[in-house]
């Protein structure tokens, strides 16, 4: 059984869920990697084509799933006031 990791979603206070934590930790570490710390920061887009080769093919074979992971990371940093969306679209993430 994996061990799992509570998140939360920044669109949705108060709105928490368990997913994989061994996958959550590899996407947030590449994550963390390759975001800006200066504004308008990078697209979603950008990101997740920038993560994609430092994943663990054991975990995101062909970076199966990225995307996906890569939203649930993102949706819990900017809840946690880790990351956070410049003001105007298209939406560009950067640290605080």
């Amino acid at each position: 059984m994996n061990e799992k990791i509570e998140v939360e979603n920044f669109t949705s206070p108060n709105h928490k869920t368990r997913v994989d934590k061994a996958k959550y930790m590899a996407v947030r570490e590449a994550v963390m990697k390759h975001i800006p710390t200066t504004e308008p920061g990078a697209t979603p887009a950008d990101l997740i084509a920038a993560i994609k080769p430092d994943l663990p093919q054991d975990l995101f074979p062909g970076g199966e799933k990225a995307g996906w992971w890569f939203k649930c990371v993102q949706l819990d940093l900017e809840a946690k006031g880790i990351l956070k969306r410049a003001p105007k679209s298209p939406v560009r993430l950067h640290k605080v």
